[in-house]
């Protein structure tokens, strides 16, 4: 019911010497966490310096988690982790399945806050070199939009399974540069026409929460 899902989105970024632990800790937490009864929804994700198949940061893993009620440390990671961040976020819209499920209660936007849009894609096989080579201009101009705080990839398969995160300084800095800026509109107008995606989600969801250290993210102080 709208009130009592609580969403957070951890990002853990290990010692090098780590990333074996990390790796085994994504083939059985995922596994654990859906267990608990506390949790309705969760992925172990790793993530990209920007975005494409060879960008991909080994010391820096992320789990998108959907509590039941309250949210809870994610202890198996925090061990092993030289920093990291939460974010605690509210659902305010939402389109698409993931894994074959709708994983968010909508709720209305409760203020000005900033604003953390979630991508996420299961690509055609016969379709992604096409994707990877129109999506390099929507990136670029990325970086330089206006409220843009910090960016990100994430990815659950080096290939296929595909994401992005954004965080942005309120909504309307997310209006603008998704149906004002050319490159990204164009990408929104064919993407049905081109029919990509096997399966897609996009999400906005209210950071309502920030604990730990932003700059693991690139979000850095100054931008709070």
């Amino acid at each position: 019911m709208p009130g009592n899902q609580v969403v957070t989105l951890d990002v853990w970024r290990v010692p090098r010497r780590a990333v074996p632990r990390a790796l085994l800790r994504m083939a059985w937490l995922p596994w654990a966490l859906r267990r608990r009864r506390d949790v309705s929804f969760v992925k172990l994700l790793g993530t990209a310096r920007g975005f494409g198949v060879a960008a991909a940061d080994p010391v820096r893993w992320a789990a998108l988690t959907v509590w039941n009620a309250h949210a809870r440390p994610i202890d198996a990671f925090d061990r092993i982790a030289a920093a990291h961040v939460r974010l605690t976020l509210r659902p305010t819209a939402s389109r698409g399945r993931w894994a074959g499920r709708e994983p968010f209660t909508v709720e209305a936007a409760k203020g000005d806050r900033p604003v953390l849009v979630l991508t996420r894609a299961r690509l055609r096989p016969t379709r992604a070199a096409t994707f990877w080579r129109t999506i390099g201009p929507v990136a670029a101009t990325l970086n330089d939009a206006d409220g843009l705080l910090t960016a990100f990839g994430i990815g659950e398969a080096p290939i296929g399974f595909q994401g992005t995160v954004s965080i942005w300084a309120g909504g309307r800095q997310v209006n603008a540069f998704a149906y004002r800026t050319a490159e990204h509109a164009e990408v929104v107008r064919t993407t049905p026409v081109r029919r990509w995606y096997a399966e897609e989600l996009f999400a906005r969801l209210e950071v309502t929460e920030v604990t730990g250290e932003r700059e693991v993210i690139g979000w850095s102080a100054e931008q709070a």
